[in-house]
């Protein structure tokens, strides 16, 4: 699978674009099928770099490079996947979503920090 097809490219934000944003939009999802690791990006560099929110041992906003999720294995060879369905949303919304799955409380809405 190609993680970053090009019609995503064409459409994530640039770098640092949306910083200003209160609540910016989360474009796509990558996931490795084999944990519980997840990365949604809402920025990228057009090259390597994205910026976005990491789930895996805790939930932040940070950067994670496209080069390390494509060099990824995980147990028979598995890849980091990119989740084909998921929709485009505000980051308070998937952070709504997440608190309920994980059956945390919610917890307020937090502009992104750099």
């Amino acid at each position: 699978m190609t993680l970053l097809v090009q019609s995503l490219r064409d459409r994530l934000p640039s770098l640092y674009s949306t910083e200003e944003q209160a609540d910016p939009v989360v474009w796509t999802k990558f996931f490795t099928p084999w944990t519980y690791w997840t990365w949604y990006a809402i920025e990228f560099d057009g090259e390597d770099l994205f910026f976005g929110l990491v789930t895996g041992h805790e939930r932040e906003m940070g950067y994670f490079s496209l080069k390390e999720l494509e060099s990824v294995r995980g147990p028979g060879e598995i890849r980091v996947e990119r989740d084909e369905f998921f929709q485009p949303r505000p980051l308070s919304k998937l952070r709504e979503e997440l608190d309920d799955r994980a059956g945390q409380p919610r917890l307020p809405f937090q502009a992104k920090q750099r």
